[in-house]
Protein backbone atom coordinates (compact mmCIF):
# COMPACT_ATOMS: atom_id res chain seq x y z
CA UNK A 1 0.00 0.00 0.00
CA UNK A 2 1.41 3.72 -1.21
CA UNK A 3 2.19 5.52 2.29
CA UNK A 4 2.06 9.38 2.40
CA UNK A 5 5.22 11.19 1.86
CA UNK A 6 3.73 13.72 4.25
CA UNK A 7 1.38 13.63 7.18
CA UNK A 8 -2.34 14.68 6.29
CA UNK A 9 -2.21 17.24 8.55
CA UNK A 10 0.89 18.78 7.21
CA UNK A 11 0.52 21.73 5.82
CA UNK A 12 2.64 22.63 2.32
CA UNK A 13 4.58 25.68 0.78
CA UNK A 14 1.97 26.07 -1.98
CA UNK A 15 -0.52 26.63 1.08
CA UNK A 16 -1.10 29.90 3.42
CA UNK A 17 -3.91 31.32 5.75
CA UNK A 18 -5.77 34.08 3.36
CA UNK A 19 -5.59 37.41 4.44
CA UNK A 20 -8.69 38.74 5.43
CA UNK A 21 -9.92 42.07 7.14
CA UNK A 22 -11.05 41.33 11.02
CA UNK A 23 -13.68 43.41 12.50
CA UNK A 24 -13.67 43.42 16.58
CA UNK A 25 -16.79 44.27 17.41
CA UNK A 26 -18.69 44.43 21.19
CA UNK A 27 -20.14 40.80 20.57
CA UNK A 28 -16.98 39.13 19.25
CA UNK A 29 -14.55 39.07 16.07
CA UNK A 30 -16.22 38.58 12.48
CA UNK A 31 -14.53 38.89 9.26
CA UNK A 32 -15.84 42.05 7.27
CA UNK A 33 -17.22 39.93 4.63
CA UNK A 34 -20.46 38.29 5.77
CA UNK A 35 -20.59 35.55 3.41
CA UNK A 36 -16.94 34.76 4.33
CA UNK A 37 -17.66 35.24 7.71
CA UNK A 38 -20.78 32.51 8.08
CA UNK A 39 -18.77 29.99 5.83
CA UNK A 40 -15.59 30.07 8.13
CA UNK A 41 -18.33 29.45 11.15
CA UNK A 42 -18.11 26.18 13.10
CA UNK A 43 -21.37 24.64 14.93
CA UNK A 44 -20.06 26.07 18.08
CA UNK A 45 -19.73 29.92 16.48
CA UNK A 46 -15.86 29.60 16.53
CA UNK A 47 -14.79 32.13 13.73
CA UNK A 48 -11.68 29.76 11.96
CA UNK A 49 -8.60 30.90 10.01
CA UNK A 50 -9.33 30.68 6.08
CA UNK A 51 -6.50 28.91 3.82
CA UNK A 52 -5.88 28.78 0.36
CA UNK A 53 -3.12 27.64 -2.50
CA UNK A 54 -3.09 23.70 -2.83
CA UNK A 55 -0.78 20.68 -0.97
CA UNK A 56 2.31 21.29 -3.51
CA UNK A 57 6.09 22.21 -3.07
CA UNK A 58 7.18 21.36 0.13
CA UNK A 59 5.96 19.91 3.61
CA UNK A 60 6.45 22.62 6.08
CA UNK A 61 6.93 20.48 8.87
CA UNK A 62 7.96 23.21 11.28
CA UNK A 63 5.06 24.76 10.72
CA UNK A 64 1.38 24.69 12.64
CA UNK A 65 -0.79 21.76 11.36
CA UNK A 66 -2.84 22.90 8.76
CA UNK A 67 -6.51 24.61 9.86
CA UNK A 68 -8.57 22.96 7.98
CA UNK A 69 -7.40 19.40 7.58
CA UNK A 70 -6.30 18.99 11.16
CA UNK A 71 -10.21 20.85 12.03
CA UNK A 72 -11.32 17.52 9.68
CA UNK A 73 -9.58 14.94 11.33
CA UNK A 74 -10.21 16.21 14.93
CA UNK A 75 -13.83 16.46 14.02
CA UNK A 76 -14.29 13.26 12.52
CA UNK A 77 -11.63 11.55 14.44
CA UNK A 78 -9.48 10.89 11.14
CA UNK A 79 -5.42 9.31 11.10
CA UNK A 80 -3.37 12.51 11.28
CA UNK A 81 -1.13 10.28 9.04
CA UNK A 82 -3.22 9.45 6.19
CA UNK A 83 -6.54 10.68 7.09
CA UNK A 84 -8.82 7.80 7.19
CA UNK A 85 -10.49 6.41 10.14
CA UNK A 86 -7.87 6.14 13.58
CA UNK A 87 -7.30 2.85 15.14
CA UNK A 88 -9.39 1.62 17.81
CA UNK A 89 -9.59 -1.21 20.57
CA UNK A 90 -10.50 -2.06 23.42
CA UNK A 91 -8.45 0.58 25.23
CA UNK A 92 -9.77 3.34 22.79
CA UNK A 93 -8.28 5.30 20.09
CA UNK A 94 -4.48 5.35 19.19
CA UNK A 95 -2.83 8.38 20.03
CA UNK A 96 1.00 9.73 19.15
CA UNK A 97 1.87 12.50 21.13
CA UNK A 98 4.99 14.81 21.55
CA UNK A 99 7.09 13.85 24.70
CA UNK A 100 6.39 16.71 26.95
CA UNK A 101 8.67 17.70 30.31
CA UNK A 102 9.81 14.94 32.71
CA UNK A 103 8.25 11.46 30.94
CA UNK A 104 8.30 9.92 34.08
CA UNK A 105 6.59 12.29 36.43
CA UNK A 106 4.06 12.92 33.94
CA UNK A 107 0.56 12.56 33.33
CA UNK A 108 -1.06 11.24 30.26
CA UNK A 109 -4.37 11.34 31.88
CA UNK A 110 -6.60 14.28 31.09
CA UNK A 111 -3.78 15.55 28.37
CA UNK A 112 -5.31 18.37 25.37
CA UNK A 113 -4.17 17.63 22.41
CA UNK A 114 -4.21 19.28 18.81
CA UNK A 115 -2.97 16.29 17.43
CA UNK A 116 -5.95 13.98 15.85
CA UNK A 117 -5.77 10.34 16.34
CA UNK A 118 -3.73 7.61 14.14
CA UNK A 119 -4.20 4.40 12.13
CA UNK A 120 -1.80 1.53 13.06
CA UNK A 121 0.11 1.59 9.92
CA UNK A 122 0.91 5.56 10.33
CA UNK A 123 1.53 5.09 13.82
CA UNK A 124 4.69 2.97 12.72
CA UNK A 125 5.50 5.58 9.79
CA UNK A 126 4.20 8.55 10.74
CA UNK A 127 7.37 9.48 13.35
CA UNK A 128 9.96 9.07 10.71
CA UNK A 129 8.71 11.88 8.57
CA UNK A 130 7.28 14.38 11.38
CA UNK A 131 9.83 15.66 13.38
CA UNK A 132 8.13 16.53 16.23
CA UNK A 133 7.40 12.98 16.67
CA UNK A 134 11.04 12.17 15.70
CA UNK A 135 12.23 13.54 18.49
CA UNK A 136 10.24 11.44 21.10
CA UNK A 137 6.73 10.39 21.44
CA UNK A 138 4.42 8.39 23.57
CA UNK A 139 2.03 5.88 22.34
CA UNK A 140 -1.15 5.78 24.29
CA UNK A 141 -5.01 4.49 23.67
CA UNK A 142 -8.09 6.64 25.46
CA UNK A 143 -11.44 5.71 25.84
CA UNK A 144 -12.67 9.00 25.60
CA UNK A 145 -11.52 11.86 23.72
CA UNK A 146 -13.48 14.97 24.38
CA UNK A 147 -13.78 18.24 22.67
CA UNK A 148 -13.34 21.34 24.46
CA UNK A 149 -12.06 24.06 22.61
CA UNK A 150 -9.95 25.55 20.09
CA UNK A 151 -6.15 27.30 19.78
CA UNK A 152 -5.68 30.35 18.17
CA UNK A 153 -5.69 33.92 18.23
CA UNK A 154 -7.78 35.66 20.69
CA UNK A 155 -8.42 39.33 20.48
CA UNK A 156 -8.77 41.69 23.16
CA UNK A 157 -12.22 43.34 23.51
CA UNK A 158 -13.22 47.01 22.73
CA UNK A 159 -11.64 48.94 24.87
CA UNK A 160 -9.06 46.79 26.29
CA UNK A 161 -5.57 47.88 26.12
CA UNK A 162 -3.03 44.84 24.51
CA UNK A 163 -2.05 43.31 21.35
CA UNK A 164 -4.35 40.17 20.01
CA UNK A 165 -2.48 36.60 21.73
CA UNK A 166 -1.30 34.86 18.74
CA UNK A 167 -1.23 31.02 21.09
CA UNK A 168 -4.44 31.24 23.04
CA UNK A 169 -6.21 27.93 23.70
CA UNK A 170 -10.01 28.95 24.58
CA UNK A 171 -12.62 26.39 26.01
CA UNK A 172 -15.83 26.30 24.15
CA UNK A 173 -17.21 27.38 27.39
CA UNK A 174 -15.38 29.98 27.81
CA UNK A 175 -16.90 33.83 27.61
CA UNK A 176 -13.72 34.14 25.20
CA UNK A 177 -14.96 32.25 22.51
CA UNK A 178 -16.14 34.83 20.17
CA UNK A 179 -13.07 36.62 20.32
CA UNK A 180 -10.75 34.34 18.98
CA UNK A 181 -9.98 33.11 15.39
CA UNK A 182 -9.30 28.77 15.53
CA UNK A 183 -6.54 27.82 13.78
CA UNK A 184 -6.55 24.07 15.97
CA UNK A 185 -8.90 21.98 17.53
CA UNK A 186 -8.39 20.77 20.76
CA UNK A 187 -9.55 17.70 22.45
CA UNK A 188 -9.04 16.33 26.50
CA UNK A 189 -7.80 12.37 26.18
CA UNK A 190 -8.95 10.73 29.22
CA UNK A 191 -9.63 6.74 30.69
CA UNK A 192 -5.65 6.84 29.06
CA UNK A 193 -3.24 3.74 28.53
CA UNK A 194 0.04 4.36 27.65
CA UNK A 195 1.03 1.80 25.31
CA UNK A 196 4.49 2.85 24.80
CA UNK A 197 7.59 5.53 24.57
CA UNK A 198 9.92 6.14 21.49
CA UNK A 199 13.02 7.84 22.36
CA UNK A 200 14.26 10.22 19.44
CA UNK A 201 14.95 8.70 15.98
CA UNK A 202 18.31 9.03 14.71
Amino acid sequence: MDRPIAPYVTPWTGESTLPTTVVVTASGVEYADPVQDALARDLDGALWAVCGGTATGRPEYAAELHPERQRTAMDDLLCAGCGKPAARDERGMLWLLPLIGDVAATSWEGVRSSIPPMCEDCAETTPRLCPVLRAGHVKLRARLAEPIGVRGTLYPRLGEPGEPDPDALVLYASPDLPFVIARQAVRELRRTTVVAFAAAIP
